[in-house]
């Protein structure tokens, strides 16, 4: 059923707020690169599938960093399907370094940059020791904050500088991008990360820098409280308060809480059912891409693998998938 506020919105509001453009444009790419190989099953069974993956969160297992970033839900989906998907290394206690998690990143999006992972890397350390080895959890809930709220991020660093060096932060505007472009982070001096800035006056900065920019930002109402107990802080002391906060954790809704990171049984029971089918059903791959239609099959059963690890309790209502484009 339609909810009172969504009616309430114009139609051409409703289409920019829900990035419903952006997902069209995506599915009539990918529906002219694989016509070919689409025009057997249907263009409506084709948009039937597209827009059940974006729903389901599955729509941006390998695709090119430009699109998983592309918008909120895409980021969330993103962050979702990492969290599942290698939820098993924070199970068995492992510690990875920065460098390794790229590599799990990288699994679910091939170009994905180095640049955020180790910004991440350094919301857990603070300070540039990024060659250290970090817990699954301590990692994940610090890629969430800088990920998703990257562009965010950025702005808040320029305003930390000019606090530090006795600006007034309320006059700079920072330029926001669409085009999915990060700002390089100004370099934190040494004094800065030790000596810190008033946490009222980085508040209301930050504040202002809510009501100016439209981008993605975490509540203000959360940020004061994370603030609320401290009179100075750091950058990264900031940061990282905001990847331990719970009211930030559950107004994302990507993850959930700390306690619960490790349990997931619908994933467990379909990680189950996926070994079992491996071994029952294992056929050579030259055998099996002679099949009628089974373009790109190699392809095509790894991402339906992690499609269905990742959306575990989620049925899929087709065995066709349409190939990532390149």
């Amino acid at each position: 059923m339609l909810s009172p506020e969504r009616l309430a919105l114009p139609d051409y509001e409703y289409l920019a707020q829900r990035h419903v453009l952006t997902y069209m444009e995506d599915a009539v790419c990918q529906l002219l690169e694989n016509r070919e190989d689409i025009s057997q099953y249907g263009i409506a069974r084709f948009f039937t599938e597209y827009f059940n993956s974006v729903c389901q969160g599955t729509h941006i297992l390998f695709r090119e960093f430009s699109f998983v970033q592309a918008t909120p839900h895409n980021r969330v989906s993103f962050l979702r399907a990492f969290w599942r998907c290698f939820r098993t290394v924070g199970k068995n206690g492992d510690l990875l370094t920065m460098k390794e998690y790229h590599c799990l990143l990288q699994l679910l999006c091939p170009d994905f940059p180095l640049e955020l992972t180790q910004k991440a890397a350094r919301i857990v350390l603070m300070d540039d020791a990024v060659d250290c080895l970090m817990s699954f959890s301590d990692f994940l809930f610090a890629f969430q904050i800088q990920f998703y709220y990257s562009e965010f991020l950025d702005s808040v660093a320029a305003i930390y500088e000019d606090l530090l060096s006795g600006k007034n932060p309320n006059t700079v505007i920072v330029p926001t991008s669409s085009s999915g472009q990060h700002r390089q982070r100004p370099a934190l001096g040494e004094a800065g990360m030790l000596e810190g800035v008033e946490a009222s006056l980085f508040y209301q900065c930050l504040e202002n820098l809510c009501d100016r920019h439209k981008y993605s930002c975490p509540p203000p109402a959360l940020v004061k409280e994370a603030l609320s107990n401290v009179q100075r802080l750091t950058f990264y002391g900031f940061l990282m308060a905001l990847s331990k906060h719970h009211g930030i954790n559950q107004a994302l809704g990507a993850l959930p809480d700390k306690g619960d990171l490790m349990i997931d049984p619908a994933m467990d029971e379909e990680l189950e059912r996926l070994v079992v089918r491996s071994k029952l059903h294992r056929t050579p791959w030259q055998h099996r891409a002679k099949e009628p239609g089974a373009f790109g099959f190699q392809r095509r059963e790894k991402q339906e693998a992690l499609e269905r690890v990742s959306s575990a309790s989620v049925p899929t209502p087709y065995h066709y998938r349409w190939e990532p484009r390149e």
